[in-house]
């Protein structure tokens, strides 16, 4: 289990995240959503081991984060960011080789994950392609499969995959091809935490769910128990229904006036959050 317990995150004098806890299990999906500004990717880098700026316990599979040293951790956790730069003219065999490099893998074991992992991706037919030649969906897919080839091997040792906003620059279809793979995923002893702005890929594909609002959590557990509407709507300050569809369900956003826009916006100090606003 990968666990942050009493997590905090001060810059300056400016708290970005208050105590928060959570558990990633092995087997399990958990969604992180709230407005902009609220902690989560700030709370991802913290369990992916990319900044000791806090305070509060982190720990993977009962021991310490920060007594792993880099090969161990890399083995054990991938993390897809936001945005990743590639500078060098690399193919894309070559950005997903990169997931290989903590393993002491043989040659054949190495290109055997690399190809199911491709496969899996929809990259078959990319394999040689210049990197900097891809689409910015395209290059989200590869940098998916590079993670995947980082954690993919046949241990029995629980792994953990990290994706911050991994849909951002993907069409619909991408959307659910990516986060479907990332839930696929957990059949093989994984534990995956997603850091999402669309509240119906969270509800969709979560088991778990964390909202969070500037760096406090008000709300965190399993899916169907916490995502409720009063939850969203004190997350998100946004009225909302929820509707169930063939056993899902899914959030429709209601239509505000003006006067409740000016409200939100003294609400988030001169910035509007993140969800979309109908005026009436």
């Amino acid at each position: 289990m990968l666990k942050a317990h009493n997590i905090s995150v001060n810059i300056g004098a400016k708290s970005i995240l208050k105590s928060c806890s959570v558990a990633i299990e092995p087997g399990r999906f958990t969604a992180v959503v709230g407005p902009n500004g609220a902690g989560k990717s700030s709370l991802l880098k913290v369990m992916a081991g990319e900044t000791r700026q806090y305070s509060g316990g982190i720990s993977l599979n009962g021991k310490a984060l920060k007594q792993y040293k880099t090969r161990e951790l890399s083995k054990a956790r991938a993390v897809l960011p936001q945005h990743t730069v590639v500078n060098f003219p690399f193919t894309v065999l070559q950005v997903i080789e990169i997931g290989r490099y903590a393993h002491q893998t043989s040659a054949a074991e190495n290109s055997a994950i690399i190809d199911e992992a491709m496969t899996l991706t929809g990259l078959t037919t990319f394999r040689d392609r210049a990197y900097q030649t891809l689409s910015g969906g395209e290059m989200q897919r590869v940098q998916m499969a590079r993670v995947i080839a980082q954690i993919w091997d046949d241990s029995s040792e629980p792994r953990y995959l990290l994706l911050d906003e991994p849909t951002s620059s993907l069409d619909l279809a991408q959307q659910h091809a990516l986060l479907s793979l990332a839930k696929s995923l957990c059949h093989r002893s994984i534990g995956v935490m997603a850091v999402l702005h669309d509240l119906n890929l969270a509800v969709q594909y979560a088991d778990d769910i964390l909202f969070l609002k500037r760096g406090e959590t008000t709300a965190y557990g399993p899916l169907k128990k916490v995502a409720t509407q009063a939850v969203i709507e004190q997350t998100f300050d946004h009225p909302v229904r929820l509707i169930e569809d063939r056993g899902q369900r899914v959030i429709v956003t209601e239509t505000i006036t003006r006067d409740q826009i000016e409200n939100i916006h003294q609400i988030h100090h001169g910035t509007f959050s993140e969800h979309h606003i109908n005026v009436t």
